[in-house]
């Protein structure tokens, strides 16, 4: 017997906020956890401190916010993805919240960060149609998923001594994800159903620590290095699957269940990055980002033998690699009011292997990031330090023989730095 079958676009156009297809393997799609300040940097991150900034994926730069300051940043996105597979084409349009953090002092050479962001994405709702050749069998397979996890965080960033600083950020974690795969398989004359549901529920901890050593090269050059860590562990939480069966010709159901204790981990992680600052106004940087998710087992439908099963080759190990640059013609032009010399120009770019395999052992989708943007200052008779964040970035995300992705996204930020802890002087 020989089976042609091909995903049907078509079907995921009947819900207007899905995410992408992929997003039903693993955790879900990795979300982009960069801020206003470097999304046109593509993310770059590990190097980059300073007093303006909330730097949440090195919470050593916490140390860097000054006695006066406290920086409220929030964020949002809008996007349209292109999908493309087996010569059909479509659109998909969403707009989402993507984080919110706060920033300030409390103590000298201390700063306290405290935020929410997204960790992963899932939101699908796809079909399948498989025939046999010469025969009225046909096979509908829909998949229909939802949900993510977040994380809440508090971080902390200390300067140990001058130029070096440590911080951590201690997050909770939590979340929960629905998935199904609903199978239709006969003819005319006799059909069976089969629904497979898939569920859990995530609550739980997430631990990162980071450190960064800045160096002053000469009187117009500093080299900041950065380096951080995430701890792997168990996150404590069941995978549980239902299955209902039909049979049309009987009209017999039948159902079981299947539980996987302590199914999910968070991988080890750790990355370094640089980032160079001349005079002031041009910053360039570099990240390398690695996640351990290859030696974590995973919960696994085999249908071949129709078991729900722990898997050791359903994760593999993530790469990244951030490249980024920010420019500032003059970078004390706001003291003398001159708005379109104090505009920062950013670009960046990235390339990010995945972390999961998808059907039949194929690697999943690499994902390419181009991205620029602009940091405008925020003008008004009592404040000059807030800005407007407004970035773009195209997005490719493919693999051999599968969907294709093409996203354009919008990402606007707030950075919000207010001077709320100066001394009022009275003449």
């Amino acid at each position: 017997m020989i089976l042609t079958g091909a995903v049907t676009l078509s079907g995921m156009a009947q819900i207007s906020k899905t995410l992408s297809p992929y997003s039903q393997y693993g955790l879900g799609v990795l979300a982009d956890q960069s801020q206003g300040f470097n999304r046109g940097m593509s993310g770059l991150a590990l190097g980059l401190r300073g007093g303006t900034i909330v730097n949440m994926l090195n919470p050593a730069s916490y140390s860097a916010v000054d006695s006066l300051t406290m920086i409220f940043d929030l964020g949002i996105s809008g996007e349209i993805t292109n999908f493309k597979e087996g010569g059909k084409k479509m659109n998909r349009k969403t707009a989402d919240f993507e984080y919110a953090a706060a920033l300030f002092r409390v103590m000298p050479k201390m700063g306290v960060c405290v935020g929410v962001a997204p960790y992963t994405n899932v939101g699908y709702d796809f079909s399948s149609k498989e025939t046999t050749p010469n025969s009225s069998l046909t096979s509908i397979m829909t998949y229909l998923g939802s949900g993510g996890f977040s994380q809440a965080y508090l971080g902390v960033g200390y300067e140990v001594v001058k130029g070096f600083s440590v911080g951590a950020n201690l997050s909770y974690f939590w979340g929960n994800y629905e998935k199904s795969l609903g199978i239709a398989a006969g003819n005319e004359s006799h059909l069976n159903v089969m629904l497979k549901a898939y569920e859990t529920k995530i609550s739980s901890y997430k631990l990162d620590f980071g450190a960064q050593g800045q160096f002053a090269l000469n009187k117009d050059n500093v080299l900041t290095v950065g380096a951080t860590f995430g701890v792997g562990h168990k996150l404590g939480a069941d995978a549980d699957m239902a299955i209902l069966t039909t049979d049309s010709e009987t009209s017999k159901t039948d159902t079981a269940t299947v539980t996987l204790s302590n199914a999910f981990e968070l991988p080890m992680s750790f990355g370094i990055g640089a980032a160079l600052v001349h005079k002031k106004s041009l910053t360039v940087g570099l990240d390398y980002a690695y996640e351990r998710w290859g030696n974590l087992a995973f919960p696994y439908s085999d249908e071949t033998n129709y078991r729900y099963v722990m898997s050791n080759s359903a994760l593999r190990d993530r790469h990244k690699v951030t490249i980024g640059a920010d420019w500032i013609p003059e970078p004390n032009a706001m003291v003398r009011r001159s708005f379109f010399k104090s505009i920062h120009y950013k670009v960046g770019a990235s390339y990010a292997t995945p972390y999961y395999n998808i059907r039949g052992g194929e690697k999943g989708p690499h994902e390419f990031v181009l991205s620029a943007g602009f940091a405008i200052p925020i003008i008004n008779s009592w404040n000059n330090r807030s800005l407007l964040n407004i970035s773009a970035q195209w997005v490719n995300s493919s693999t051999k023989d599968f969907i294709k992705e093409n996203t354009f996204r919008i990402n606007i930020g707030l950075t919000f730095n207010e001077r709320w802890f100066a001394k009022w002087k009275v003449d």
